[in-house]
């Protein structure tokens, strides 16, 4: 839910600053950025408050009103501008303002002075930080979750304002017309008791019969943030469940990133359902309507009957925890395994047994889906993870973190390359590793973008020596720290860690990992899942027995199947088409004594 108001900013300190020891990094001569500090242009933005604020100011500027600025920053070409500002470490005192001028670091642009006059739409969001007492002994300021998945544009409490209409011109030098004052008059309420709650959708929901939320309250995440902290729960239950109460129940886990709701996948009683907000129709039917599909095919019989989970699980750095245990992000691996997933079964009469319980899930989601399984191999009998992310660190999306020296750009004796950071499935080039990172900077210091690369440093570096995680490298240079890699490699390279124990994680393992990939993935995805293959076909006593899947010219989000689907076919029919290939295994594997039958009916 968005809110509109006037332009009303916080003032932050200039620490946010471009580093005399980057300047010749970045390309900017000492002539050029000397003239642009030069300039009169700047915004003062002020925030009404009462007492000391922590957070960080992100100022957009764009040329268009809608949609409003705030959403419009991406980390492709097509971004509007964006800039910058953390409050001071003491924290912003009542009445003064936070700063935007010609050192703030600024993207794609680098600086105020690099926007060409004209007329712009400015907006500005003040994300406001909590302090968090971690039980390490450490106290760090970090955004938490509002129950909006870690949206810094949404998220309830931040402040912002109606977008304003200037006119702009980095040549103006006279600082009175050069200044503009800006004041973010406008909160952004809670999602409590609307229609983005959990908890109200689930006894809104139609399908309430089969759709069951559950809030539960993590010990092990809540000792580590030393605050109460939350897994949300969404089950769908079989059908019959509540005709068959002696039936007991594999479980199939959901990997995904955070929604609201059950996750991506639809599940609508009724075409009408899907029409407020989907696809289908009365008039294209099921065949138009993959939500209301899959409540078809879940309630007659066409499916297996198991429980299906999916976990939410946003965090202070992100929308999702990546499901293992980590050193900055705390134990979700422990809290969802060893917490969250028994007490679901106990519940909900799953079998809670290893063999009885399969993951799957695409990119963020594919990621966990493999890492669960080999994390965890005892606890789970198969994984099919679509669009994994990087499970080979010398494919780091497009950056070898072993090999290269910096992530940014690669090096001739006369020529370089800028690093590509997303693609089009024909190969065009739409956004650098470099300004993706840039793109974060703006939106969080100290990994608090809440966006990718930081949740991924967030969850595989260790704690650095400021309290926040370790840069794997520097966010503005690209220079690869290569220790911080070494531990990266040791705790969370999945290809590495295979080849390291397979010994001990093989026999767990065999037969249970299926990868689908499209080979014109929008991350360079398939790189890394090509080297796993590789890895894993070379291995022995016993040999992987893993399935791989590759999609031509297919983009992220390919999830395998038959070559004749459509990338839309493909992704709306994937449960129906894993469900009974887990189940199928499952069966196979069960050991002597299982309960085989109770489900099957």
């Amino acid at each position: 839910m968005r809110l509109r108001s006037s332009l009303s900013f916080l003032s932050l300190s200039s620490s946010f600053g471009l580093p005399a020891s980057r300047r010749l990094a970045l390309g900017l001569s000492t002539l050029l950025f000397s003239a642009a500090a030069a300039s009169a242009q700047r915004f003062e933005v002020t925030l009404p408050a009462t007492s000391t604020l922590h957070g960080h100011l992100i100022l957009v500027i764009s040329k268009k009103e809608t949609p409003e600025p705030r959403n419009t920053l991406s980390e492709n070409y097509l971004s509007e501008q964006g800039f910058g500002v953390d409050t001071p470490e003491a924290g912003l005192a009542p009445g003064k303002p936070l700063i935007v001028d010609t050192k703030t670091i600024g993207y794609p642009l680098d600086s105020l002075s690099a926007i060409p006059a004209g007329d712009y739409y400015v907006q500005a969001v003040f994300n406001v930080y909590e302090q968090f007492h971690l039980s390490t002994g450490v106290n760090l300021w970090l955004p938490p979750d509002k129950g909006e998945g870690q949206h810094w544009n949404r998220k309830p409490g931040n402040l912002y304002n109606v977008p304003v209409k200037i006119h702009f011109d980095p040549k103006v030098q006279d600082p009175k017309t050069g200044t503009y004052k800006l004041t973010l008059d406008q909160v952004i309420p809670p999602i409590e008791g609307t229609d983005q709650d959990p908890v109200v959708m689930a006894a809104k929901d139609p399908g309430a019969k089969w759709l069951k939320y559950v809030r539960f309250r993590s010990e092990k995440l809540s000792k580590f943030w030393g605050r109460d902290m939350y897994l949300g729960a969404w089950v769908l239950l079989p059908d019959g469940f509540e005709e068959h109460p002696d039936a007991h129940y594999p479980l199939v886990v959901y990997q995904d990133h955070f929604h609201a709701g059950f996750g991506p996948l639809p599940f609508h009683t009724t075409l009408e359902a899907a029409g407020r907000g989907g696809r289908g129709s009365r008039r294209g039917g099921a065949a138009s309507d993959p939500g209301y599909k899959f409540f078809q095919d879940w309630t007659s019989g066409r499916l297996p009957r198991v429980l299906m989970l999916y976990v939410q699980n946003a965090n202070p750095y992100y929308d999702d925890s990546y499901a293992v245990d980590s050193a900055n992000v705390g134990p979700y691996g422990a809290a969802i395994n060893e917490e969250l997933i028994p007490a679901i079964e106990k519940q909900f009469r799953g079998i809670g047994q290893g063999w009885a319980r399969a993951t799957f899930g695409g990119s963020t989601g594919g990621w966990e889906a493999l890492a669960t399984q080999v994390f965890y191999p005892d606890l789970y009998n198969g994984t099919y993870a679509a669009c994994p992310d990087p499970v080979d660190f010398h494919a780091y999306q497009n950056i070898d973190l072993y090999d290269d020296p910096n992530a940014f750009v690669r090096k001739g004796d006369f020529g370089e390359v800028a690093v590509g950071g997303d693609r089009k499935p024909d190969g065009t080039v739409i956004a650098t590793a470099g300004g993706e990172f840039r793109f974060e900077y703006v939106l969080g210091t100290h990994t608090r973008s809440t966006e990718q690369w930081a949740i991924w440093q967030a969850v595989f570096s260790p704690v650095g020596p400021d309290g926040y995680p370790a840069d794997v490298l520097d966010p503005l240079t690209g220079v690869i720290d290569k220790k911080i890699v070494a531990y990266w490699h040791d705790h969370y390279d999945i290809d590495a860690i295979l080849k390291r124990d397979w010994a001990t994680l093989g026999p767990k393992l065999e037969g249970k990992i299926h990868i689908a990939v499209g080979d014109g993935d929008t991350y360079f995805l398939n790189n890394a899942v090509h080297l796993l293959q590789n890895s894993l076909e070379d291995t022995q006593h016993p040999h992987a027995d893993a399935a791989f899947q590759y999609g031509p010219g297919m983009p992220h989000c390919y999830t395998g199947g038959p070559s004749e689907y459509t990338m839309q076919q493909n992704h709306d029919t994937w449960p129906q088409r894993v469900l009974p290939l887990m189940t199928e295994h499952m069966l196979k594997t069960a050991p002597a004594g299982a309960d085989t039958t109770s489900w099957r009916y």
